[in-house]
């Protein structure tokens, strides 16, 4: 099989790599430049996809014996997820870049390349379990619960994941796939992981935003309406925020505060005790299903951040929308997060969360 592998330049990806090569595929390396001017998108362990990057992949490549290029997807990423991710919290929403990334770049303007030179799949150093039945292919958790994305490609459609190939997914942890990159000689055994926004390498979200949307003073205000502080643009907000919000009027309870609504339109915050971030009714939009469109309801799980707990609920599809009912209360779940669905360790799809109610 002709397989391109995606190089970013850190150990997973290589480590993937050398295992499609040892399996006897016909693998190329590609490298994705996604700006113009790499060598700002990464700063120590923070970032990726920097011209430090690309020079780590290229040398992965050179050990593995493998060809190896650099596809420039610099404006597609800067209008398909910097845009997109500066647009979202404009409109008081807080979306995930990396799903946007997949979604979008990795597995749609890859792999449409990918095929049109004449590969046959695309492989990622992500961890996750893909499972093959003829021409259906589920999508699993990792192994590896510590290091589970199967999150982040929650957004995959079927076809995409026909023409994936995860080999980091089955039953691997991530000591023993430094000590594998060790073992093959890949210099980068010991790279630290990347973290962060890959295009904030900073960490400083809220200077980004205002570096992008500019500065927009107003209030932040509890349930009642009372002002209890001020605020430079209600984008640098999320709701379930606690930290940074610099309130001038302590809670009457002295208990913390958290952010419950944005408001683009006034450009206002409101901000209450945690009891208020309660929610049992999540309403989702523009959903993808993993092996084809679902109807109707159903029970499972659902997880709504990267890193979180997946929770029971009855799920319920009908069109363009899924209805989510939690068995227990949730909190802080902000618009524009994914919802991913799961029936126990399988994916079977996922939904940008629009509102979501107690």
């Amino acid at each position: 099989m002709r397989v391109l592998a995606a190089m970013s330049g850190g150990v997973d990806s290589a480590v993937a790599a050398a295992r499609l090569v040892d399996a006897g595929h016909e693998v190329v390396g590609v490298h994705l430049a996604l700006s113009k001017n790499p060598e700002t998108y990464r700063s120590g362990a923070r970032g990726c996809c920097s011209l430090e990057d690309s020079h780590d992949a290229r040398r992965a490549a050179d050990v593995l014996g493998i060809p190896f290029y650099v596809w420039d997807f610099a404006e597609r990423f800067a209008e398909d997820v910097v845009a997109d991710f500066v647009s979202e919290y404009a409109a008081g929403r807080t979306p995930n870049p990396c799903l946007r990334c997949n979604e979008k770049i990795k597995f749609a303007a890859v792999l449409e390349r990918g095929r049109a030179l004449g590969f046959d799949a695309v492989a990622t150093g992500h961890y996750a379990r893909l499972e093959r039945d003829g021409e259906r292919v589920s999508l699993y958790r990792s192994a590896e619960p510590a290091k589970d994305q199967s999150y982040v490609l929650g957004v995959l459609d079927a076809d995409q994941l026909r023409h994936s190939l995860f080999p980091l997914g089955a039953d691997t942890a991530k000591a023993e796939v430094r000590a594998e990159a060790a073992a093959r000689g890949l210099f980068l055994a010991k790279k630290p992981d990347s973290h962060d926004i890959c295009f904030i390498p900073t960490g400083d979200t809220a200077g980004f935003l205002h570096s992008r949307l500019g500065r927009r003073e107003g209030d932040i205000v509890d349930e009642s309406g009372e002002v209890v502080g001020a605020h430079a643009g209600a984008h640098q907000f999320t709701v379930g925020q606690r930290h940074g919000l610099h309130l001038s009027v302590p809670a009457a309870d002295g208990r913390p505060r958290y952010v419950l609504r944005v408001d683009p339109v006034h450009n206002a915050v409101t901000v209450g005790p945690k009891s208020s971030l309660a929610v049992r009714t999540i309403e989702a939009i523009r959903p993808t299903w993993t092996e084809g469109k679902i109807e109707g309801s159903w029970r499972g799980l659902v997880q709504v951040r990267a890193h979180g707990e997946a929770m029971p609920a009855t799920i319920s599809a009908a069109g363009s929308g899924v209805r989510i009912e939690l068995d227990e209360r949730a909190y802080g779940i902000a618009p524009g997060q994914a919802a991913v669905h799961y029936d126990g360790d399988r994916v079977v799809g996922s939904a940008t969360i629009a509102r979501a109610e107690a």
